[in-house]
């Protein structure tokens, strides 16, 4: 697939935040991208110039913020609307291999949404939620730098190196890993021999730690994984807030560490579709 053939739906409804930062790190790689409203999947009331199908775009993003208010639970409402919409297009578009990004409350949405943490491959979205992202154990919002060591790759960090570490900014209350304490250990397990956990949280010497370097709590400083498939990604912290150097706390030039994620995601599309 050529750069310019490239098309990405940033996703949103009430709430959602970051979409037009999302938006336009892609633009600024050279792809079309565009916030869409979930209402155009779906709704006879938008004007027919404004309606989209899923299969219009190679890739799907649901951004971060605090989508319906996170009443419920974060992210609950915003998964259940697309479930109730979309399920059927995106198990196709997910089994295609097509690349799909939560960042943030969208990992939220894709946990509730049982896309992640994904292990069937011919069931990308499975009946009820395997896992959460709960209240953080400090019981505050936090927003700070975060340094995430790379573990494994996925579609979304394939132009990352194993071991690899680099600074994302967190802002969340809401995003501790947990797994049903009756199966935490056979989930983890899972996770960990399949690969799919991408990013955990470590400290300035690339250790993993607790308080504050692990920001939420997150069961073995689990920052973001992936599903079996590693075409579905989901992680709290936010590449698109240091997509620029000069958002970077030590002011660099050019990129900052979060292009990778789209540069990743971009060349993914180049080789495989």
């Amino acid at each position: 697939m050529d750069l310019e053939e490239i098309r990405v739906a940033v996703l949103r409804i009430e709430g959602t935040n970051c979409e037009d930062e999302t938006v336009k790190a892609f633009r600024n790689l050279g792809v079309y991208a565009e916030a869409v409203h979930l209402k155009q999947f779906y709704s006879d009331t938008v004007r027919e110039d404004e309606q989209r199908s899923l299969f219009d775009y190679h890739c799907l993003v649901i951004p971060g913020g605090f989508s319906a208010g996170d009443y419920v639970r974060a992210g609950a409402i915003f998964s259940a609307r697309i479930k109730s919409v979309l399920r059927r297009d995106l198990e196709v578009f997910i089994k295609e291999g097509y690349p799909v990004l939560g960042i943030c409350n969208g990992f939220q949405v894709l946990v509730e949404l049982g896309a992640l943490p994904g292990f069937d491959e011919d069931k990308p979205i499975a009946e009820k939620p395997e896992m959460t992202l709960t209240v953080n154990a400090s019981a505050r919002f936090e927003c700070r730098p975060s340094l995430l060591k790379h573990e494994n790759k996925c579609a979304f960090t394939n132009l990352l190196d194993i071991g690899e570490v680099v600074m994302f900014p967190v802002a969340h209350a809401e995003g501790r890993v947990v797994f049903p304490k009756e199966r935490e250990e056979e989930i983890l397990n899972t996770l960990i021999e399949n690969g799919q956990i991408v990013f955990r949280y470590v400290d300035e010497s690339g250790n993993y730690a607790g308080y504050p370097w692990n920001p939420n709590g997150s069961v073995y400083n689990i920052a973001g994984i992936c599903n079996v498939k590693r075409n579905v990604f989901g992680l709290m912290p936010h590449p698109e807030r240091v997509f620029w150097g000069y958002q970077h706390p030590e002011m660099r030039e050019g990129y900052g560490d979060g292009a990778v994620v789209f540069q990743s995601v971009i060349e993914y599309l180049r080789k495989n579709f």
